[in-house]
């Protein structure tokens, strides 16, 4: 009888440490999977710029400085991204955003670039990016939040390591002020 009670606990024990195990594996990977989701729309974006700079160009030669930075940041945030961690990907992201912002400055001292339908359908397209960014965004931080969460609660903490779970994740937090007003289209006068 007193084997069949070791047996048990033995069984329980293996349930509880799988069923943490295959827990925090899930929420490994949908972190893995929200951050790809991630990159695709960051991805999507830098894909826009270039567009976006030669319509402005078109209409603001003057305004070199402001091209070259742009240029230089998104240069900058895709490498950072093929290569470098949460944190370092959002530092990158924004200084992009802040040359991306003097862009869209330019562009309203420029009432018929505004009034453009390129420039109108590289702005939605942007701005449509930056919600799904901001979508995948959030999903991603939920993500993280479940995932460091499940890894420091009582009894997973005490063997998420043994698990191979040591370190929380990082969440990717962008500067608020900064992407408010990114993409977000400008009225045209006409």
């Amino acid at each position: 009888m007193t084997w069949l009670i070791v047996v048990g606990a033995v069984v329980l024990i293996v349930i509880v440490l799988a069923s943490m195990y295959n827990a925090l594996v899930r929420l490994n990977q949908q972190s893995k999977e929200a951050w790809s989701d991630i990159t695709v729309q960051l991805k999507r974006r830098y894909d826009l710029i270039p567009n976006l700079i030669s319509t402005v160009k078109g209409y603001a030669k003057h305004e070199k400085e402001v091209f070259e930075n742009v240029t230089k940041a998104r240069a900058n945030a895709l490498n950072v991204q093929e290569k470098g961690s949460v944190k370092e990907t959002a530092k990158a992201e924004n200084q992009f955003e802040a040359a991306l912002k003097s862009l869209f400055a330019v562009s309203e001292n420029y009432p018929q670039l505004r009034a453009t339908e390129n420039f109108q359908k590289l702005q939605d397209e942007l701005t449509d990016t930056e919600d799904k960014i901001m979508a995948s965004r959030r999903f991603y931080n939920g993500v993280v939040r479940d995932f460091n969460t499940k890894r420091t609660v009582f009894p997973t903490n005490i063997f998420a390591g043994m698990l191979g779970f040591r370190e929380d994740k990082e969440f990717f937090e962008l500067e608020e002020s900064e992407m408010a007003s990114v993409g977000k289209p400008v009225k045209a006068e006409f």
